[in-house]
């Protein structure tokens, strides 16, 4: 067998985070009655992904995420509201709403039968655990690794160190970090020493620089993969 340990990331590779995304902001505008809240949305997400690749590079803590991102999206648009009230809302809609993606549970259940599987998720506790639980995640995985509770952020090197002392410390070249990000899973897999796969559904082209074990465009090649047939 090819690779006896799996870490997954959660974020638009399991998780269908763009639906969960959008519902939960839908709910947090429709709490504070915000008129014609689409207008707004791309502003939204602009802000929202800044914000997160300033957590990639270590300027920015997933906690401060929570409320920063309300902080500028409230100045910019011009709406009288608290920032915090609205960070609360958000965060219910993100742990609430929102969908594995077809197929992900039986692509999980049938590697977790052969294989020894860990998440690795950059996010907020609150949200990935509610996430965890409501969609019947925990059994499948023997680590599960939230950067907000260990301090540390993918792609650096010790957040798969804390994965692989939760998995026994296995040998790396048995590993492979499946994820959908090039700037997260994939250059964190490499700063860990380990192979990769990409998860490009969407088939996006990538740079010379950004070098990859493996890319799969579904779910379901991966057990070919991991297998090594």
């Amino acid at each position: 067998m090819r690779y006896t340990h799996l870490l997954f990331d959660l974020d638009h590779t399991l998780l269908d985070s763009h639906e969960s995304e959008r519902l939960a902001y839908a709910h947090t505008m429709a709490a504070i009655g915000l008129a014609d809240p689409d207008d707004h949305f791309d502003r939204y997400v602009t802000i929202n992904q800044a914000m997160w690749v300033a957590v990639e590079a270590g300027d920015l803590q997933p906690s401060e995420v929570r409320h920063r991102r309300f902080e500028r999206f409230i100045a910019e648009v011009g709406v009288d509201a608290d920032p915090h009230a609205m960070a609360d809302a958000f965060v219910f809609g993100l742990g609430n709403f929102g969908e594995l993606y077809e197929g992900a549970h039986g692509v999980l259940e049938t590697l977790a039968a052969q294989h020894t599987l860990a998440m690795i998720t950059n996010g907020l506790s609150e949200v990935q655990r509610a996430r965890i639980e409501r969609l019947g995640l925990a059994d499948y995985f023997h680590t599960v690794i939230i950067s907000s509770e260990v301090g540390v952020t993918k792609p650096r090197r010790e957040i798969f160190d804390l994965a692989f002392a939760g998995l026994g410390n296995p040998g790396i070249e048995n590993a492979l970090m499946i994820g959908d990000s090039l700037t997260s899973d994939i250059a964190g897999g490499r700063n860990a020493g380990i192979d990769t796969c990409w998860y490009n559904p969407r088939r996006l082209p990538r740079s010379d620089t950004d070098i990859v074990t493996h890319e799969v465009d579904d779910l379901g090649s991966l057990e070919a993969i991991v297998t090594g047939v």
